[in-house]
């Protein structure tokens, strides 16, 4: 199987240098290997995405010579993909409604001494993980809410506390996944997070 690499630009401004950058080095790096690239827009913001982003971004990808089969992917498209993903989840008891908002989600991590920790600080604490079914199917009737992964429970049907894999440059790379804690999958005004549609694609494509 040859290589497939991707560049994936969010349209929500020009392109700029580091984009063109990432760009150029993403296509040179299928050229070594004999592979290819596929482009993909990825425009789940709908508050900030633009559609003359896109075409600015494509116009300029073009003028610096890079070419990409089509047709290119634009998660806005494909929506039921990670709707059916998260259905898929939740059959397996992995996901869990969260209806904290952020600033409670402040509140009770400044008001807990103990609260968890990540690599990049305070993570969330599990409010919504234990609210027992009926509570859950009342709420998600009438109130906002995310959706996020109970990564103790993916762990442990995993079988596995580290997430394994090898690196072409680095060797044997792992990685705690409850370090970061129960990641949000699909947001309130979205029905997908970059976590699940980033994943999703790229497994997809």
């Amino acid at each position: 199987m040859s290589a497939v690499l991707r560049f994936a630009p969010s349209p929500t401004g020009r392109l700029h240098l580091g984009h063109a950058y990432s760009a150029l080095f993403t296509w040179s790096q299928a050229q070594a290997v004999g592979g290819r690239v596929l482009l993909r827009i990825e425009d789940i913001d709908r508050g900030r995405c633009r559609p003359e982003f896109e075409a600015a971004i494509v116009e300029d990808l073009a003028w610096l010579g890079l070419e990409w089969k089509t047709p290119v992917r634009r998660q806005s498209e494909h929506l039921d993909d990670y709707a059916r993903a998260l259905g898929r989840l939740e059959d397996r008891g992995l996901l869990y409604p969260c209806f904290c908002t952020r600033a409670e989600i402040r509140r009770e991590i400044a008001a807990s001494p103990s609260a968890p920790q990540g690599p990049d600080g305070p993570i969330y604490p599990g409010t919504c993980r234990h609210l027992d079914a009926g509570e859950r199917a009342a709420r998600r009737a009438s109130e906002p809410h995310a959706l996020r992964l109970d990564v103790a429970a993916a762990l442990e049907r995993l079988g596995a506390e580290q997430l394994v894999w090898r690196d072409a440059e680095a060797g044997p790379q792992s990685a705690d996944p409850a370090s970061h804690g129960d990641v949000v999958l699909a947001r309130k005004d979205t029905p997908t997070s970059y976590h699940l549609a980033v994943t999703l694609d790229d497994h997809i494509q």
